[in-house]
């Protein structure tokens, strides 16, 4: 699809417009992904079609998922955001589901971040659900037992600081200890898998919201992160993955033909999953990231902040790929206790070009100008802030009054090395 430009003559404009209409194609919007070109097949819905591989035929099935673990398959039973997939998995003959894992937010999707999700059972099949959010994060030798395949079908986002691909991790870990096999059904990266952002996590810094060393915007699916860690990083599972079908590295969410579910209660969209590499620092300061609101991650506020100055400045910097603009926003039950029920004022990030915005780059020049103007009113949690960033020279450098390329001077040569890294493990074209 091509998009339309401006000509000198009417018809120049308008006869394109109309072809392309008829042809059932959208003009490119700036800032935003092309329209759906192919349905891309997820690879739940790849087993569902072809049957269980080697690995996984006539065995026994522990499945770690959520309400993200959609098919374009209809499913039977289907009940509110109960996930689809542990319906399709069951209704498959050959297919042996025994029992479920839950990550962070549960298994519905609707506790809020942070909050402990405790074990049960599941209404309609009765299965037994094994919280991996609540008294521990990885699953214990009883909840193995029974088990021969650990198998984790959930959408990930693309960023780092996102804690469902690192509890895989810690499941493929437990699953080597215990000699049982492991298995990723593939996933989207909804925000492309061309682009890779910001820095490397520091291994000191290591935690359930960045637990290897990638970058904050990694590039990579679900699958091939397994793929990744697993080798490189010494789990030695003995993994199994099945990939998509139609997913290229070019491609953005809204190009697959599949729904979005937000897959955590603040995270609304691809919109605000392509801002998250960069604005989810915020949690570390004394700024709220709009949670409660309908532009989570969109924008950031505080009752002290001087939203107009601090746009102004930045879009005097012409940071590529992005604009600022001066809001006001009310978070209702926020889930982050940041000024919960208060008008603040607000910073919004608007992309304008997907292609060249760098919202990692574009968090810390926020941060910069926020540390200038309200040096009084900016305050951090050093351990949370540090833990997000992967290091504490981000934090140290802005509370020092350093450049944003100072900051960032070091990341190009720390994401070089992990790309070169990382490359035979990529499953996409």
């Amino acid at each position: 699809m091509h998009e339309i430009t401006g000509g000198s003559r009417r018809r120049q404009r308008v006869l394109p417009l109309i072809l392309m209409l008829l042809a059932g194609c959208a003009p490119v919007v700036p800032g935003a992904a092309a329209a759906p070109s192919r349905q891309v097949v997820t690879g739940l819905d790849v087993l569902l079609r072809d049957g269980p591989p080697p690995a996984l035929a006539g065995k026994r099935l522990g499945l770690l998922t959520n309400h993200t673990g959609i098919s374009t398959r209809p499913a039977p039973g289907r009940n509110g955001r109960r996930p689809i997939n542990i319906d399709l998995m069951r209704a498959d003959t050959r297919l042996n589901l025994v029992a479920l894992f839950s990550p962070e937010h549960s298994i519905t999707g609707e506790v809020l971040a942070g909050v402990r999700v405790d074990s049960g059972r599941d209404d309609v099949s009765g299965l037994p659900i094994h919280s991996l959010y609540g008294a521990t994060r990885v699953p214990t030798p009883e909840m193995l037992r029974g088990i021969d395949v650990l198998v984790f079908d959930i959408q990930d986002i693309g960023t780092r600081y996102y804690t469902y691909v690192w509890t895989m991790a810690e499941a493929m870990k437990a699953a080597a200890r215990d000699h049982k096999e492991f298995a990723v059904l593939d996933r989207p990266n909804p925000i492309g898998g061309d682009i890779v952002q910001g820095n490397v996590l520091d291994p000191a810094f290591s935690t359930l919201v960045g637990l290897y060393p990638v970058p904050m915007r990694h590039g990579m699916t679900p699958g091939e992160i397994a793929r990744f860690v697993n080798t490189e990083h010494g789990i030695n599972a003995k993994l199994t993955v099945i990939p998509m079908e139609g997913w290229k590295r070019s491609t953005w969410f809204e190009q697959t033909g599949l729904p979005w579910l937000a897959p955590s209660p603040n995270m609304p969209s691809v919109e605000s999953a392509l801002h998250y590499p960069g604005t989810c620092l915020f949690e570390g300061v004394n700024l709220s990231v709009g949670r409660g609101t309908p532009l989570a991650f969109q924008q950031v506020g505080a009752p002290w902040l001087n939203a107009g100055a601090i746009a102004a400045r930045l879009n005097e910097r012409m940071i590529p790929g992005v604009r600022f603009e001066a809001t006001t926003f009310t978070s209702r039950t926020p889930g982050d206790a940041k000024y919960d029920g208060v008008q603040v004022n607000g910073l919004r990030f608007v992309a304008t070009d997907r292609a060249v915005y760098d919202p990692t780059r574009a968090a810390v020049a926020v941060l910069v100008e926020i540390r200038k103007l309200h040096g009084d009113s900016l305050r951090f949690t050093n351990s949370h802030f540090d833990r997000l960033a992967g290091t504490n020279h981000v934090r140290e450098m802005i509370v020092a009054g350093e450049t944003v390329e100072r900051i960032t001077a070091t990341w190009p040569a720390q994401r070089a090395n992990f790309e070169t890294a990382r490359r035979r493990y990529l499953l996409y074209p």
